[in-house]
């Protein structure tokens, strides 16, 4: 759905009003943006449609359990919040997942797994004889992280390369590294991976805060946080330094390029899985309009030149962050490094044996050296491609994202 502009104008506005004193005047100018969208709010009898990828509401409370006499009329900030959750549901965003009003609500699909299903903890004992899967914390002016550091049993005191991944919403350490599968590669692979964690104080569904202005700035707010975990994990251990990369799912992978964008020095390159480009909104109204449309307009988001190689993964059945924002992602990736040259591009189709086809699409210089690669995945949704469904949001009908982003990783180092 592309929202018009004056009605995302409405939105920021009663955003505005709902955080500071005017909660009546919040529900009116969302009142006003829905109507001028054609996106009235439905009548209390009328049952929304089901949507993909989301999960319906949770069924209301019965008459016998709360008697209609008894039920206190909305205050106006409630009315303003209800107009605001059912914009967003109407853009395919879960209600009630946000701790405040317009707190921004979780990428992923909470029961992506049947009815049932739990994931499994990673323990030591099921470690590899050897390796080490260890927590630390990281703290700065912006705050504090915890994060888990995977040392793989080849380690003995040799340098290695390090993979920063960043989960995405609703997620953990644990479950994003058992649905990823890097600790088994980074076995064969013989590198470090550390998996930073969001906390729900900063994010109720512990989303990366890839929207807020300050989340986009250098030395400031996440993007700090995630870059000193990544340069404490080099001061502990023997990293080498040329091969330190960033990767992510969804408003991990938003926040992947982020940070790999704004520490060039410090990342070689940048893995995306379901993300956004750089800076592709500034608020709620427009990561709501990124996500199902595409990010705002070029000039609102350009990033610094100068840029590191990226990979970009994307199902083209998406429903949660539109597609086009992998087309946006890559050609930003592209256009920051080739510095207004011409840049070659090869594409080829392939499957994956009873899984997904794809076509992988490499960005090169005059040269030959690797700028981006991108992979759109058919028939696939919102999930990691090629991952283990012992780990949330994953989809086994390949390919494998983790080992192309390594394959990818060794290219660029």
């Amino acid at each position: 759905m592309k929202l018009p502009l004056n009605m995302l104008a409405q939105m920021r506005a009663a955003t505005r009003n709902l955080m500071g004193s005017g909660p009546a005047a919040a529900t009116e100018a969302i009142q006003q943006a829905l109507s001028a969208a054609g996106l009235a709010p439905k009548a209390a009898s009328t049952q929304a449609p089901p949507m993909r990828d989301i999960n319906p509401p949770p069924a209301p409370p019965s008459a016998a359990a709360q008697p209609q006499a008894d039920a206190a009329p909305p205050t106006p900030a409630q009315a303003a919040q209800d107009f605001a959750q059912d914009f967003m549901a109407r853009l395919g965003v879960p209600a009630g997942l946000g701790q405040h009003s317009f707190d921004m609500p979780s990428f992923e699909l909470p029961n992506f797994h049947p009815p049932g299903f739990n994931a499994p903890a990673t323990t030591p004992a099921e470690l590899p004889a050897g390796a080490q899967f260890i927590d630390g914390v990281y703290r700065n002016h912006a705050g504090t992280r915890s994060y888990k550091l995977y040392i793989p049993s080849s380690y003995h005191g040799q340098a290695m390369p390090l993979i920063v991944m960043l989960h995405g919403c609703t997620q953990n350490p644990d479950d994003f590294a058992a649905g990823t599968q890097m600790n088994a590669l980074a076995e064969e692979k013989e590198c470090f991976v550390v998996y930073p964690a969001q906390t729900q104080g900063a994010n109720s569904s512990r989303c990366w805060n890839w929207f807020n202005a300050i989340d986009q700035q250098r030395d400031q707010g996440e993007p700090s946080l995630i870059a000193g975990i990544a340069r404490q994990v080099i001061d502990e251990y023997p990293v080498n330094e040329r091969e330190v990369f960033v990767a992510g799912l969804s408003a991990g992978g938003a926040m992947a390029v982020i940070v790999g964008t704004l520490y060039p020095e410090l990342f070689a390159a940048v893995g995306v899985h379901s993300g956004l480009p750089f800076a592709s909104a500034q608020d709620l109204p427009s990561a709501l309009a990124a996500m199902k449309g595409g990010a705002m307009p070029n000039a609102q988001r350009k990033a610094p030149a100068d840029g590191v190689p990226i990979i970009v993964f994307h199902g083209d059945r998406d429903t949660t962050v539109n597609p086009r924002n992998g087309d946006e992602l890559i050609a930003q990736g592209v256009r920051s490094q080739a510095g207004g040259k011409a840049a070659r591009a090869d594409s080829i189709d392939g499957s994956v044996p009873n899984g997904h086809r794809y076509t992988r699409t490499t960005h090169s210089q005059a040269d030959g050296s690797p700028l981006g690669e991108h992979w759109v995945i058919h028939g696939a949704g919102h999930a990691w491609s090629g991952g283990s469904d012992n780990g949330s949001y994953t989809d086994g009908k390949g390919p494998d994202a983790s080992r192309e982003m390594l394959r990818f990783f060794k290219t660029v180092s």
